[in-house]
């Protein structure tokens, strides 16, 4: 059986587009197991009853951005070992240093294709 037929993604952003742009995409790739949330405080509640082995989340949330989220998850002995891919239209350095030490896997910066979003996950779980 192939990964995108088994793994389990969590999109992660305040926003419905991009939300429904991300979830689309993995659509096209042929993910089929994918849920959102649209903060990061709604994300933990939803792993909390919904394990996955992937979080694509957005950096800029209310409430909880993307890095707040990632400290909780690599925190968590149930989440710690959750891959983690940042999507942020401010990909400074400073952002990308912090989330590395946090132990983020990949980030993609905005505005992205469906390949490059590809690209970006496969080199954090493999083929898909």
């Amino acid at each position: 059986m192939a990964l995108r037929d088994q793994i389990r993604i969590l999109v992660v952003d305040d926003m419905s587009t991009s939300r429904g742009l991300i979830t689309q995409a993995l659509d096209g790739f042929g993910v089929r197991n994918v849920i959102t949330a649209e903060n990061g405080k709604q994300a933990l509640e939803t792993l909390a009853k919904h394990p996955v082995h992937l979080v694509i989340s957005d950096y800029n949330m209310p409430e909880m951005d993307g890095l707040q989220l990632l400290h909780y998850l690599r925190a968590s002995p149930k989440t710690k070992g959750v891959g983690f891919v940042l999507i942020t239209g401010r990909a400074e350095q400073q952002i990308i240093d912090h989330g590395k030490k946090l132990g983020m896997n990949n980030y993609l910066k905005k505005p992205f294709n469906p390949d490059q979003l590809r690209g970006c996950l496969e080199m954090v779980v493999g083929r898909l």
